[in-house]
This record gives C-alpha cells, structure tokens and sequence, in this order.
C-alpha cells in the first residue's frame, strides 16, 4: 500500500476557521470567534449549486454504469467527488469567460449549461454529440458556453489556456480564462512556462490546479519536492492559495478574489483546489494505492452533502422540495441515455471534415 497523504487536509482545516468579515456570520462563544455560516450566499445560489452538482454526479454515475455495460467506449474520466470545483468558478465568473481542462471534462460544460444530451452522445460517439462524435469522453467542446475542452495530452491545455486569455487582453474585454489542470500537469514544463508568461505579460487567466492527490495513482508526495502545490506559482510572483475544494462556497470566494485582480490587469493567479475524486483516475483503474477508510474519510466531507446541509440550515428548501428535484435531474439523464442511443453514429466523410478552416483546403490528393 502506497503511503497515504497527511498533508492534504491541513490547509483545507485552516481555511475553513479564516474569519472573513465581509462574507461569513459570526457569533461570539465564550469570547471566540466561531464562523456560523456565509451570509453573502442566497438562497438561489445554494438551490443552483444543489441542482447542478447532483446532475454532474448522477450524469457521472449514469456513465460509469453505462461504460461498465460496453455502452461508452474508449477512456473515461469522471468527475464524482469534485462538483464544488466547477460550481463555484461558474457562480463567481460571468458570461464572455473562458473555461478549459484536461480529459475529466464532462464537469465543467454540465455546470455551464450544455446540454446533457449533447454530452452523453458524445461519450457514445454519435453524430448528435458536441463534438459531432469524433472526441468522445475526453474532448468535450461547447463553443457557445465558453468551454473549449476537453484535452487529452497532459498539461498541454495550460498554454492554450494563457492563449486563450491573451486573447481576451488583446482585444480590449474584460474576460478571462479559468484554466484547469490535474496535480499531475505541475510536473510538465509547459506549465513553467505558461506561469512566467502569464505573469510578465500580466494575461487574465486563472490556473486551477484540481489535486485529488494521486494524480494517475501515485500520490503527490511520491512525485513531488513541493507538496503543497499552490507554492510553485509564488516562484514567478503569481498570487497563489489552497482552497478547501470539498466546500463550494469556498471555491466561489477564491475564484472571486482571483477574478478581480485579472478584470483589473493584475494578471494571474495559481489555486490549488484541494478536491478528492471517488472514483479511479479512470474507469479502468481499481484505485488500489488508497484505502478504503480514506475514501470514506472524504466522502463524509461530501459537497454536495454540505450544500444540502446549508439549504436545510438556512431554511431555503424542505426534503420535498430537494426530492422533486432530484426526481428531476434523473429524467433528465435517463433522457440524455435515450437521446444517445437513438441518435446516429457520423458518416464516414465526417473524418475529413472540421480539419481545416477552408473547406476546399486539398487535404486530399487524387
């Protein structure tokens, strides 16, 4: 058994008990400080975080299901365990930004709106899926929600992702870039080189750094000098901090804070969002270099669990209210499974199209 990760929890612990004024209640207990809960939320927010994080996980439990009966091929990646990463940059951010990830995508674009049916014929590989059935699992794309990927080469979205945001700086918007990454990607070079970049040139881009702890299945301590990831952005002066990622609101503030400073030309920000997938890295690994008791440990600090707490402690919805909700999300992805497996696999000419830009580019040479 490889060694467990001690560290991985520690900062998050500390995150929880920072007293923030302008965001969380206080009350007074024997002359301390104790946070109660964060006023800045409503409860539209919590009802729209609840909502959308159980569709990633019941969408992620309907593909792992549906992958162990032969019916979604190829590699898959799923995101059960980290829906608070992707709901709280999608509360805190705004229309016009960009969002971009490694190959556990089908989070992201389910929380920012694209169509389930669309994302489920993908992983089925046919037509009417948002990459037309030619990426699969790994290559989710949605141009009109701001996604764009979805890639498969590790770390090789983290220059795209600082492009992406030049982009933005270049043609005078206030928009940015949220570009994630797994704990694996720090090892890359391209990362080192998209930070100082990015920092010199001040580019509006967030790098987010999803560490489940294990990246592929090797534990960050067994790969890595520097454990606790977020330092490495303070090498090139970048504003970096670990962020409990097991709390969505927590997410929300950082990406907030991180927000600001880009929008103002303060350029980016590294965050370690500290996360914990269920699952194996993929539906092929059995997640043996981790015990049991580990997983359970994380699982009872669940996200989505904690949204529903906070729902049920502020008084925003009743168990009813939360079942009728579900009852729906599930027709939802039973829906999206029916839209997938009558929809048709693409037509063998597909393969030379959405190559080039031109279309009578002569690819092909009789």
């Amino acid at each position: 058994m490889y060694m467990k990760i001690p560290y991985f929890w520690a900062l998050c612990t500390q995150y929880k008990d920072l007293e923030m004024a302008s965001v969380k209640d206080k009350v007074k207990d024997n002359g301390k400080t104790k946070v109660t809960g964060y006023s800045k939320f409503t409860k539209e927010t919590y009802l729209f975080w609840y909502e959308k994080m159980q569709l990633l996980r019941k969408f992620e439990e309907k593909a792992g299901q549906l992958y162990g009966q032969q019916k979604i091929k190829g590699f898959c990646h799923l995101y059960i365990g980290q829906e608070a990463c992707a709901l709280g940059a999608v509360s805190a951010l705004k229309k016009g930004d960009k969002y971009i990830t490694a190959y556990r995508d089908h989070g992201q674009p389910l929380a920012l709106g694209t169509s389930p049916n669309a994302i489920m014929a993908e992983l089925y590989g046919k037509s009417t899926g948002s990459s037309k059935g030619k990426g699969g699992s790994m290559h989710i794309f949605d141009k009109e929600v701001g996604f764009v990927g979805g890639h498969g080469i590790v770390g090789g979205q983290v220059p795209l992702g600082a492009g992406l945001a030049f982009a933005e700086k270049y043609k005078g918007t206030d928009n940015l870039c949220i570009c994630y990454m797994g704990d694996g990607a720090v090892r890359q070079g391209a990362f080192h080189e998209t930070l100082n970049m990015a920092m010199l040139w001040k580019i509006p881009v967030i790098f987010v750094i999803e560490n489940n702890g294990y990246a592929m299945g090797t534990s960050v301590q067994r790969t890595s000098n520097v454990t606790e990831l977020y330092k490495l952005g303070e090498s090139y002066d970048i504003p970096s901090e670990a962020v409990d990622a097991m709390r969505v609101e927590e997410v929300h503030l950082a990406v907030e804070r991180a927000a600001e400073r880009a929008r103002k030309g303060d350029g980016p920000t590294l965050l370690e969002f500290r996360t914990y997938r269920y699952k194996g890295h993929s539906m092929s690994d059995p997640a043996k270099y981790r015990t049991k008791e580990e997983l359970e440990e994380y699982k009872a600090q669940d996200p989505i669990e904690q949204v529903r707490l906070a729902i049920f402690e502020n008084k925003y919805a009743t168990e009813a209210d939360l079942e009728k909700i579900d009852k729906g999300i599930k027709e939802v992805v039973e829906a999206s499974v029916k839209f997938a497996e009558e929809s048709p696999y693409p037509l063998a000419t597909e393969a030379y199209k959405d190559v080039y830009v031109d279309q009578n580019y002569p690819f092909i040479i009789e």
